[in-house]
């Protein structure tokens, strides 16, 4: 990805000479940022997937497509509800460890802010943990209601932090 991105480090140390919190946007200019991400699925019988993610940046530069993400591992299954006689209902589980760089961790701990991770101090970083699971039902064709649940353990990389569980309900019509 190329873009107009700014440094952590550079952020960084421009707060610790002035005291006030790291700005990521003081310190943008144009950059390379360089990822690779592996993504394997299996169907395991013909209703049920599992899936296999694996992703990774250099780390150094600001987020600003998705999240504050620099590592992370995910795996998880889906299946139909044909085994309870439910057959366009669909149940998934998964689990995933996100981590942010040093780079990053320094950056927040010095105040920075980022798309979605930052609250003026990081003393305690560490990987944040999630499992998610739902269950989507097929109300009628084409209308489903799905129920989520997400189980965060140290969210935005906060050891202090969590865990916290968040609840999700979806309606979805399609004509």
């Amino acid at each position: 990805m190329r873009g107009n991105m700014g440094e952590y480090d550079q952020a960084t140390a421009i707060a610790q000479m002035t005291g006030e919190p790291a700005d990521i946007a003081a310190v943008r200019s144009f950059h390379t940022k360089l990822g690779v991400a592996l993504n394997l699925q299996q169907q395991l019988a013909s209703d049920v997937g599992f899936f296999v993610r694996i992703s990774a940046d250099q780390g150094q530069y600001e987020a600003f497509e998705f999240t504050d993400v620099n590592r992370s591992y995910a795996l998880g299954f889906s299946m139909t509800g044909a085994r309870w006689t439910r057959p366009d209902d669909n149940f998934g589980a998964g689990v995933v460890v996100n981590r942010a760089s040093s780079a990053a961790e320094r950056f927040f701990n010095a105040g920075g802010l980022g798309i979605l991770v930052g609250d003026g101090q990081l003393p305690h970083p560490g990987p944040e943990q999630l499992i998610e699971t739902y269950y989507s039902f097929s109300l009628t064709r084409g209308v489903r209601l799905s129920l989520d649940y997400q189980f965060i353990d140290h969210p935005a990389y906060n050891r202090d932090r969590g865990p916290v569980s968040v609840f999700g309900l979806r309606f979805h019509a399609q004509f």
